[in-house]
């Protein structure tokens, strides 16, 4: 072959892997975009067959969220304790395991914290008592998932049952203990001991944005760089898409197992004790806000990416925090932003159903 006719076909070579490299963030783009739109167009018929302009929820929902400084701050706030949820997530995702129960190591941990920091407030410096509190969130969130980690790695029993199980389980005992163990004598309501507003979490820049935000962002781009760029991380997602390639390897797979449920749950523990340090103060009986499962689609939307689920966690912050605004205003039920969150669990299972098709037809 000449050099005239080389050059011809590698240009041509060089376009079709433009083309196949386009196609493919186009497909990317649109099961990661498209769930999303489908899920806000959805939510607003419903809105409107409710006797709802669906305009007016969602301009409220913008104006609350983004451009009031009290609601963006809110929005911002909200985000610390969610992106250390998706961060958890991620962890046990790319490992190939399922960690559903975040919920209960999230609010075991608040509650932990919630009744022990204020017991030291006066002993430690404050910095050295929040920092206490971080631990104690991290360590219980660690230890309640030691059980479906060991029923795992040496029994093969199915994580997915395992964690959900133990996520009722510490949902019950959080309230139990709210109302027994660590009920704050002092006051009516049950609830845990107050932490003071000046022994909590600082603010950033003179606003009433919590410094957790910063421990959320940090601990989704740290997880993304040791999932993705890291010895560490390679051997903890060959674990879960390969185990017997894992042995092979010379791997633990049991020890690896167990240390990628620690370290989700961790993070899930952190997750309750940044929002109390830093937000709620205290913890009030049959108090729970169900975080873990909500962000699921939401680290799934983002296709396991750290970066894409700070996006999705932002935007979901805002619809929670706007909604509240819109309920308040125009009558919607305050429920309705999780309703939209489980029309995108529906539309990000049929955008995937729908991509594995397309695939399928591609390759015959």
């Amino acid at each position: 072959m000449t050099d005239e006719q080389t050059i011809p076909a590698a240009g041509a070579g060089g376009r079709a892997a433009a083309n196949a490299g386009l196609q493919a963030s186009l497909r990317v783009l649109a099961v990661s975009v498209g769930p999303l739109v489908a899920a806000l167009v959805l939510g607003g018929l419903l809105l409107l067959a409710m006797g709802f302009n669906p305009f007016s929820y969602y301009g409220y929902v913008i104006q609350r969220a983004l451009f009031s400084p009290s609601g963006f701050e809110a929005t911002l706030t909200r985000m610390g304790p969610l992106l250390l949820i998706a961060a958890s997530l991620i962890v046990a995702f790319r490992a190939g395991l399922w960690n559903l129960g975040g919920d209960g190591q999230y609010l075991l941990a608040a509650v932990f914290v919630a009744a022990t920091v204020p017991l030291t407030l006066g002993v430690l410096p404050v910095w050295a008592n929040l920092l206490l509190g971080l631990l104690i969130g991290a360590a219980v969130g660690a230890l309640w998932s030691l059980l479906p980690a060991l029923l795992k790695a040496w029994q093969g029993i199915n994580e997915i049952i395992t964690t959900l199980m133990m996520s009722f389980l510490g949902v019950s005992l959080a309230n139990v203990l709210v109302k027994l163990a660590f009920l704050d004598p002092g006051t009516t309501t049950p609830q845990t001991r107050t932490l003071p507003v000046e022994a909590r979490l600082p603010r950033l820049f003179d606003s009433s944005v919590s410094s957790g935000l910063l421990i959320g962002l940090a601990a989704v781009i740290v997880v993304h760089l040791v999932m993705t760029r890291t010895a560490f991380g390679m051997r903890l997602r060959l674990v879960g898409a390969n185990p017997r390639a894992a042995v092979h390897a010379g791997l633990s797979v049991p020890a690896l197992t167990i240390a990628v449920f620690a370290i989700s749950a961790a993070l899930a523990g952190l997750s309750g004790a940044v929002d109390i340090l830093g937000t709620h103060g205290n913890v009030r009986a049959d108090w729970n806000p169900a975080y873990s499962l909500t962000v699921v689609p939401l680290v799934f939307l983002a296709r396991l990416n750290g970066f894409g689920s700070i996006a999705y966690v932002f935007l979901f912050s805002a619809l929670t925090i706007g909604g509240e605004s819109a309920a308040r205003r125009i009558g919607v039920p305050s429920f309705f932003s999780l309703v939209i969150v489980a029309i995108l669990l529906i539309m990000l299972g049929l955008a995937e159903y729908l991509d594995k098709r397309h695939q399928e037809r591609a390759r015959r």
